[in-house]
Order: structure tokens, then C-alpha cells, then sequence
């Protein structure tokens, strides 16, 4: 019997490339459900079509695009993983597709929708009055409403506990003073999601726009984030009606899960991000020339390569099995803290390497991977540095307290 001819690595090469995506090396997409795979079609095809062409243009002028907003909306992306009040509904894994599929677009987009959706109708929805919610959630899933989320200050963005914000009782109302920093959509919000010391401990109030003493100026000079809206909240003697205080929840416990909320959607968000950095890189060195080849070709460039796609892929399952928890109502706050960590970390250094690997082109904001990096420097610091969730996975082996 003869013997069959091994297959060459050239043969191994081509079937490889015609049965693997570069970019889902191990069939993520395969294990999702039909619903989950329409979300993310549906929001890959508005970031196409809506996102991409205008997302440069508002980096470079440190603009974010309002006219997006009634769009992200009509497609239930505001609030998506709500029940009522309006809301789609949709299951964890999809609410991570959406900030996937968002963040490959920029980082700012994302994070608007996160803390609309995570930072503020989340903490309405779980520790709102029936009135709250009835109120804001409807109108905030229409984008009619828009959301901030006041909890870092200026001497405590690592130790919120440690906040100076403080509210005190004066017959049937509260007064709010104080101020706190670094508030995506502060000056477009239409209600801040306040956290405050008060004498019971911290608590939650719903701050409108426009009430006297309450004001949230835009920093500028920001070189991350351009496309997205960052403000300062300043709180002098802010009057605060009791039916405006969240009755839910009283202490810490209210804001951080909170975070943990927005912290699951960025394990999911960052991962685009570094994938539509990889994907221009693929492109780009399968057509650049260098010393008579592609640069594809060299040994370098191949290793690199593969070891982004090691890392997006490692990513990717990461997220889908915290999602798949989360929807089991099994997802433990450390588990985010890891996934947080690594998936930052990844897109923070793929989108560095493709930058690098793009020589000059990559400090063009014609290529995507210098803005996606520019982005990652605040992602990696927002919702918890990378040392926090290090020291909260310590923690969780331990069992000692290292903060």
C-alpha cells in the first residue's frame, strides 16, 4: 500500500487560513446562541455604518457625537440587559458583544453606553424607588434622558470609601456638598448618580440638571478619551429631595457593585478594541513591502503576530465563560478583577505592538491602533487599576486584605 504524501507546511498554511478567522481563532462565535450572534451582527453593522466614518474626525477635535445617541438607542444598546421599563432584556453575553462590537469602534462610544447603562440605570433599576425607575429607566432607554455616575474625587479615585462628598438631612430634603472627578458625560448628563457620606453611610442620590449649586464643566486637554465627554461635578449646598435618594442601599456596597457591572462590560469592550487594531496590522503587513518581501513574511513579524492572536483569543474565552457565569448568576466580583486585568492588559499591549509594527504609519490617526492605544492608557486606569484588581485577586487567594 503506498503511502499518502505528507502534507507540506505550505498545504498545512493554506488550510489553516481557510477554515481559522484570524480574529476568533477558536470559534467563539460558534458557541453562541442565534439571539447572541444577531446582537452583535446588528451592533458591528451600526459601528460600520454609523461609528467608523465620522469616530477620527471627533478624536482629533475632542468631540464626542451626540447625533449617535437617538441611533444607539432604537437599537435597545441603553440599558440592554434591563428587564422593562422599555429595556431589551438581552442576556449578559450579549451586553458584552455590544461593548465589543462598540469599542471596536472607540473606546469612547463604549463608555458612554457603559455608564449610561452600567453606572446609572443599573443602580436605579437595583436600588431605585417604583418612582425612580418609572421616572428615569423608560427615558434613559430612549436616550431622552442621559446618565453620569459621581463617584471618584480628586484625593480618592482607588479608595472610594475614603470620599469627602458629604449630604447631610435639613428637615425633609438633603444638602449635597462636594465634588468629584474624572465623569464620563458629566456635562451632557441630564441626572447625576451621586455617592455621598452621609451620617447613616454612603448613599445614592439622583441630582438633575440645572438644580441650583450643582454645576459639571468639561475637562479639556485630554490626550485618551477624546471622543467621549469627561467632567468635574461640584456640589455647593445642592438640595436634594428624600423621594431623589436611591432607598435601596446604604454603604459601599451600592457603588462597587456598580463597578462590578461596568467592569464586566470592559472585559468584554477591550477586546474589539485590540481586534480592530490587529486586523488593520494583518492587512498592513500582508501588503508592505520590506527588503524584496512582505512583510508578513519574516520570521518577527510572524512570532508577534501570533503571540496578539494568543493573547485576543485567551481574551475572548475569558469573557465568554465570565458572561456565561454571570447569566447563571454564578459571577463572583474577583472573577471580573481577573478578566478586567488580563483583557486590559492584552488590548494595551496589542494595540502598543501594532502601533510599533506599523513603523511611522502608526502615530497616524489614519491607522486606527494609535487612538485605540491613546484610549487604552484610560481603560486600564478607569474602573479600577490594574494593581486594584491584582490585589483583589490576592485577596481572593489569600484571604488577606493587601489595599
Amino acid at each position: 500500500m503506498a503511502k499518502a504524501a505528507a502534507s507540506s507546511p505550505e498545504a498545512v498554511g493554506a488550510a489553516s487560513r481557510s477554515t481559522l478567522d484570524p480574529l476568533d481563532l477558536y470559534g467563539v462565535r460558534a458557541a453562541l446562541t442565534d439571539e447572541e450572534r444577531l446582537v452583535q451582527e446588528s451592533v458591528a453593522r451600526l459601528v460600520d455604518a454609523e461609528v467608523l466614518p465620522v469616530i477620527q474626525r471627533c478624536f482629533e477635535e475632542h468631540q464626542f457625537p451626540k447625533e449617535l445617541i437617538p441611533k444607539l438607542a432604537a437599537l435597545g444598546l441603553l440599558g440592554s440587559s434591563i428587564q422593562g421599563y422599555d429595556c431589551a432584556g438581552l442576556n449578559a453575553v450579549s451586553y458584552g458583544l455590544i461593548c465589543q462590537e462598540l469599542e471596536r469602534g472607540d473606546s469612547g462610544i463604549r463608555s458612554f453606553v457603559s455608564v449610561q447603562s452600567s453606572l446609572c440605570m443599573y443602580p436605579i433599576y437595583a436600588f431605585g424607588s417604583a418612582e425612580q425607575k418609572q421616572h428615569y429607566l423608560p427615558r434613559m432607554a430612549r436616550g431622552e434622558v442621559i446618565g453620569c455616575f459621581g463617584l471618584t474625587e480628586p484625593h480618592g479615585g482607588s479608595d472610594p470609601a475614603n470620599m469627602k462628598t458629604h449630604a447631610k438631612r435639613r428637615g425633609g430634603d438633603w444638602v449635597l456638598n462636594g465634588s468629584k472627578m474624572w465623569i464620563t458625560n458629566g456635562t451632557i448628563a441630564d441626572v447625576a448618580v451621586v455617592w455621598a457620606m452621609t451620617p447613616e453611610g454612603i448613599r445614592g442620590f439622583l441630582v438633575d440638571k440645572g438644580t441650583p449649586g450643582f454645576s459639571a464643566p468639561e475637562i479639556q486637554h485630554k490626550f485618551s478619551l477624546r471622543a467621549s465627554v469627561t467632567a468635574a461635578l461640584f456640589f455647593d449646598n445642592v438640595v436634594v429631595p428624600e423621594a431623589q435618594v436611591l432607598p435601596g442601599v446604604i454603604g459601599i456596597k451600592g457603588p462597587l457593585s456598580c463597578l462590578t457591572q461596568a467592569r464586566y462590560g470592559i472585559c468584554w469592550g477591550v477586546i474589539g478594541a485590540a481586534q480592530a487594531c490587529f486586523k488593520q496590522l494583518l492587512e498592513y503587513t500582508a501588503t508592505r513591502t520590506l527588503f524584496g518581501r512582505a512583510l508578513a513574511a519574516n520570521q518577527t513579524t510572524q512570532v508577534r503576530l501570533a503571540d496578539m492572536a494568543r493573547r485576543i483569543t485567551t481574551a475572548q474565552l475569558l469573557a465568554l465563560q465570565l458572561g456565561r457565569l454571570k447569566d447563571a448568576g454564578n459571577m463572583q466580583p474577583a472573577q471580573v478583577s481577573l478578566a478586567k486585568w488580563n483583557n486590559c492588559r492584552m488590548a494595551l499591549d496589542v494595540a502598543r505592538d501594532c502601533r510599533d509594527l506599523l513603523g511611522g504609519a502608526g502615530i497616524s490617526a489614519e491607522y486606527v491602533p494609535i487612538r485605540h492605544m491613546l484610549n487604552l492608557e484610560s481603560v486600564i486606569t478607569y474602573e479600577g487599576t490594574e494593581t486594584i484588581h491584582q490585589l483583589t485577586v490576592g485577596r481572593e487567594l489569600t484571604g488577606i486584605n493587601a489595599f
